[in-house]
């Protein structure tokens, strides 16, 4: 095909595996993330970080970092600019001087409620592909994959 531009691409063996179609599943999910969140200030990361320290008061910031799979270095300035921010509380536990707890201030709850509207229409947008039944099989999938109770 001289002249055309030609913009499918035969994936190969990339087509069939997992890695591959999580990786362009993410940077999917990512694209529409910007598109109806991106002017409130927050990144896929940071928002998972806040929402976790909702769900999980107290969390010390190891464990946070450990089951997002984030480098302790990342997630310490991650929490520092949160901190600065006035979205983040942190403290030291009495049973252990080397551990940060964190916590959400008044402000950081503020920003969650703001974003949590967003959020659930960022997901009904970005889950139309799938039929209620393939999204539920998707998901238990994924949690097992990964070991996470289902």
């Amino acid at each position: 095909m001289t002249g055309s531009v030609r913009d499918d691409v035969a994936l190969g063996a990339l087509g069939e595996s997992l890695g591959f179609l999580l990786r362009l599943s993410q940077l999917e999910s990512f694209r529409d993330f910007y598109h109806g969140l991106g002017d409130l200030g927050m990144r896929p990361g940071e928002f998972s970080v806040l929402m976790l320290i909702a769900e999980n008061p107290r969390i010390r910031q190891g464990v946070l970092a450990k089951k997002l799979m984030i480098k302790r270095a990342h997630m310490t300035k991650m929490v520092q600019a949160m901190e600065a921010e006035g979205l983040v509380g942190r403290s030291v536990p009495e049973d252990d001087k080397r551990s940060i707890e964190l916590h959400l201030t008044k402000a950081g709850h503020a920003r969650i409620a703001a974003m949590r509207t967003p959020f659930e229409a960022h997901e009904a947008r970005n889950l139309t592909r799938l039929s209620d039944a393939e999204l539920a099989e998707a998901k238990r999938l994924l949690k097992k994959y990964l070991g996470l109770p289902e």
